[in-house]
Formats: C-alpha cells, sequence, structure tokens
C-alpha cells in the first residue's frame, strides 16, 4: 500500500515495508517504485525498504515546469524526514542516480553509502542537452510512442527477445507516467551539474553498477568514472543494457546485498 507525504503542497507517494536499516529506491526516468518489485521483495526480509515516486512520476504530483535533482533530492528527504529517518543506503537508478547525488550533495549527513545503478556523476553533454529538448518534443506530439521506444532501448538488444515480459512491465510503468512529469524530468536532467567531486570526497561506499551493452551510458565512460571512487564497489554487467536489475536480477540482488553489508 502507497503512503504519502506533503511536500511543496503536493504528495510524495512511497512505499514502505520491511524492517531494519533504512535503504531508499530511487527510480529511473519513466520509472516508479512498481518497477523495484523484485529488488525490494529480495531486500525487505532484512533491511527496511522504502522506494519513492519522484516527482512526476507514479503516484507524486508535479512541482512545475522543471523538476531539478535538488528539487527530486528535497522530496526525497521530505520523506525521510517524515518518517524521522537518519541515516540510510540510497540506491538510485539513472535519474534517480542523478537525484542521490543531488541528496548527497544537499544532506550528506543522512548517508551510509550510494549505489548508482547505470548512473552517472556527471552533467549532460552539449549533444545530450540537445537530445533531451528534441525528446521534449517528441512527447508533446506522442507520448505512448516515444515511451514505447524509449523503454525498448533501455534493455541491451540482444536481450529483447528473451525480456518480452521485462519489457512490458517496464513500459506499462512508463505509459502511466503524465506527460508534464516526463517533460519536466527532461528539463531537470539537462540542467544537472557535475557531481563527480562528491566521488572522491566522501568516505562512505559507493557502488556504481554498468552495464556493458548500456545504450544510454557508455560502459567505458563509467568504468573511467568509477577510478575516481575513494570507496568503490564494482558491479560490471557484459550482458546487459540500461536495466541490470531486470536483465539479470539474482546477479544484481547478490551484488547489492553484499553492497549493503558493507555500507552497515
Amino acid at each position: 500500500m502507497l503512503k504519502k507525504c506533503i511536500y511543496k503542497g503536493s504528495e510524495v507517494a512511497f512505499s514502505d515495508q520491511g524492517k531494519g536499516r533504512v535503504v531508499v529506491l530511487l527510480h529511473g526516468y519513466l520509472g516508479s517504485h512498481l518497477i523495484w518489485k523484485e529488488t525490494i521483495d529480495n531486500l525487505k526480509k532484512n533491511y527496511r525498504v522504502i522506494a519513492i515516486d519522484l516527482p512526476g512520476h507514479g503516484g507524486t504530483g508535479n512541482f512545475g515546469y522543471a523538476h531539478s535533482m535538488n528539487l527530486m533530492a528535497s522530496a526525497v528527504k521530505s520523506v525521510l524526514d517524515q518518517l524521522r529517518l537518519k541515516k540510510c543506503v540510497i540506491i538510485g537508478h539513472s535519474m534517480g542516480g542523478y537525484a542521490a547525488l543531488a541528496f548527497a550533495d544537499l544532506f550528506p549527513d543522512y548517508l551510509k553509502g550510494i549505489c548508482l545503478y547505470h548512473s552517472s556523476a556527471y552533467a549532460d553533454s552539449e549533444e545530450k542537452k540537445t537530445d533531451r529538448l528534441r525528446a521534449v518534443e517528441l512527447v508533446k506530439k506522442s507520448r505512448t510512442v516515444y515511451t514505447k521506444a524509449t523503454i525498448k532501448n533501455l534493455f541491451a538488444s540482444k536481450n529483447l527477445k528473451y525480456l518480452k515480459k521485462e519489457i512490458a512491465f517496464a513500459t506499462a510503468i512508463a505509459k502511466s507516467t503524465k506527460k508534464e512529469g516526463i517533460v519536466a524530468a527532461l528539463l531537470g536532467m539537462k540542467d544537472r551539474p557535475n557531481r563527480d567531486i562528491i566521488l572522491g570526497l566522501v568516505n562512505y561506499p559507493i557502488m556504481m553498477v554498468i552495464g556493458e551493452h548500456d545504450n544510454v551510458l557508455n560502459h567505458n565512460m563509467l568504468l573511467e568514472q568509477s577510478r575516481l571512487v575513494k570507496n568503490l564497489h564494482l558491479l560490471y554487467l557484459e550482458h546487459d543494457g540500461h536495466f541490470g536489475f531486470l536483465e539479470s536480477p539474482i546477479q544484481s540482488n547478490k551484488a547489492l546485498r553484499k553492497f549493503l553489508r558493507q555500507c552497515f
């Protein structure tokens, strides 16, 4: 059952399952807390798992034309404050990783660790910023066509014929995302700053999950970025794209559990 928190006059939706040390799950672009179902089922036996719908996604409202990563991080903190929680590990997928890094920047004392699941501490390149603006126009023309093609691109091409159930699952969640939320997220991601300095400054563990066949974030760029991390845990998925926890759930969950033991 979804719980609600009020932030800036609108609702932030989240699920809260299990007991123990706190793990916060932040979905990626076009996702919601639902995308983490298998991860939650795996972790809630040992941890209190809070999966939050980020602004403009799932059951969470919109907060303006653009949702900055700082705004998303502050929405996450509003949930933790309502639950009176002071320490957690944040696992962020893609855009959720950008929000996790913003959280690390704004609220460093709350963190015991971060997992960047197919995510990057670098800002968008100029080429990528242009792509984001092009995507805004595509969403305005046909949200359904855009979301279907975008989700398909998040899986490794060679996995498409094997993972039809997983693709349909992620696509259904994406299709429920409102147009305003999609546009606000695209604009927020476009304007996010570099946060790579955090990787080398913090002492808590940082896990990076990298897919060799990621169509969104180049695996070589992410491997280079991983060398900046002071306390690195690396999961390299040689058969996967941008959706490791759906493409290789057993391997991903095993690595996550090992990482969380180190954090706590």
